[in-house]
């Protein structure tokens, strides 16, 4: 898990092009998505962080974004809920 505010411009864009980071987050309201996802680019860039996977945002807690995995987040949203 990387915090936006820890990288430079520069080392963003190289992280990304050489597939280091695959996923972006929000780390306040613990939910995860995919780079190019309009939710996840009105973000602020203090609330912003880089999983290298999907298995790194799951394994920290975080969500799937509604809007941009919403195969995903369906799946996340029937495993939460247990009836009783």
């Amino acid at each position: 898990m990387i915090q936006h505010s820890q990288l430079s411009a520069k080392s963003l864009r190289s992280k990304i092009h050489s597939r280091d980071i695959l996923f972006g987050g929000n780390k306040k309201l613990k939910i995860y998505g995919l780079l190019n996802c309009s939710s996840g680019k009105r973000m602020k860039i203090e609330n912003r962080i880089f999983f290298k996977d999907e298995n790194e945002a799951l394994q920290n807690n975080y969500r799937p974004c509604g809007h941009c995995m919403r195969a995903a987040y369906k799946q996340w949203k029937k495993s939460s809920f247990i009836i009783s």
